[in-house]
This record gives C-alpha cells, sequence and structure tokens, in this order.
C-alpha cells in the first residue's frame, strides 16, 4: 500500500502592477564632465591597486630566487 505524502502549500505570490520609470534626462555638460572625473579617479585607483599588487608579486618571487640560489662560501 502507497502513502500519499502530504501536500505542501506555498503561500501565494503577491503580483504588482508594473509602473512605468520616468525617463532619464540627459546630463548637462558640467554633469558630464564631473561623471567623467568620477571615472578617471576609479580607473586611477584601479591603477594604483594593480601596480602595487605587482611590484608585491615581482619583489616575492625575487626573494624566491634568491632563497632557491645555493650559500657559496
Amino acid at each position: 500500500m502507497l502513502l500519499a505524502s502530504p501536500r505542501k502549500y506555498t503561500k501565494p505570490v503577491l503580483v504588482k502592477e508594473v509602473t512605468t520609470i520616468k525617463p532619464i534626462r540627459p546630463l548637462t555638460p558640467q554633469q558630464q564632465r564631473i561623471d567623467t572625473l568620477k571615472q578617471q579617479v576609479k580607473r586611477s585607483q584601479e591603477a594604483v591597486k594593480a601596480e602595487r599588487q605587482r611590484q608585491k608579486v615581482a619583489k616575492a618571487q625575487a626573494q624566491l630566487a634568491k632563497a632557491k640560489m645555493p650559500i657559496q662560501n
């Protein structure tokens, strides 16, 4: 004899009506300049971070190479 498992009921899904999104106005030249400068700052920060990481890796590789060299008397 097979026993049927009790059905699990989920909560009803709330459906919201789709509202229209207000159109975004084009930026003024001053706002565009500010946004561009902000983007440049972010790119520069990422470049500095990447360069520091590159230098850190290069330093570690140099130390590793130095450690592998046999000791000479």
